[in-house]
């Protein structure tokens, strides 16, 4: 089954709500401090990372083959969300070098996993999409950090957004097929 990587349609769904969620809040509030903005984002990865987890031990041990890759992604998760409301007076540059590193994380285990089940599961470009528009927010975060506060709050409010819809489009897609992306049943050489 695709839970195996990327979990039922119902925490793919609160994934993308919560990455929408906070990036319309960064958008509507532009202005934010840099406290808020931390509390904000250690919010949402909290969410993104207790639903990937919680997903994972949901299902039967047996039924994720992919079990580490996923615990690893979903504490990742809990672990920078814990980090920045840990410690709330990080800089804006720090905050911004941990953005990046979680953002090229995920995306990097969303594209490997897109990558591994093009011939397995129909619709994998919506997770390849959402793990390439990680990476290379990743590197837009990296390569422009002296753009500007309002840049670089901008950029984090439409980056959640946009992946935000695609977990959303994607959890209904699984959602659609009964719960799970339809396997493509392997075709099979004709004896000669």
């Amino acid at each position: 089954m695709i839970v195996e990587i990327i979990g039922d349609w119902r925490s793919v769904a609160i994934r993308g709500v919560a990455a929408v969620a906070f990036g319309v809040l960064a958008l509507v509030w532009p202005d934010v401090t840099l406290w808020g903005l931390v509390v904000l984002f250690g919010a949402f990865t909290l969410v993104d990372g207790a639903s990937i987890l919680a997903t994972v031990f949901r299902a039967g041990r047996g039924l994720i083959a992919n079990r580490g890759l996923l615990i690893f992604d979903g504490l990742l998760s809990v672990g920078v969300g814990i980090l920045t409301l840990v410690w709330p007076d990080i800089t804006a540059l720090a905050l911004l070098y941990v953005i990046a590193f979680w953002a090229f994380m995920g995306g990097a285990l969303r594209l490997a996993a897109a990558v591994r089940l093009r011939r397995e599961i129909d619709h994998e470009w919506l997770l390849g999409l959402s793990g390439l528009l990680s990476i290379v927010f990743a590197v837009l975060l990296v390569i422009t950090p002296g753009a500007g506060a309002l840049v670089i709050t901008w950029l984090i409010g439409w980056y959640a957004v946009i992946f935000g819809v695609l977990l959303i489009a994607l959890s209904l897609r699984l959602r659609k097929a009964g719960g799970v992306l339809a396997w493509r049943e392997p075709r099979l050489k004709a004896a000669a």
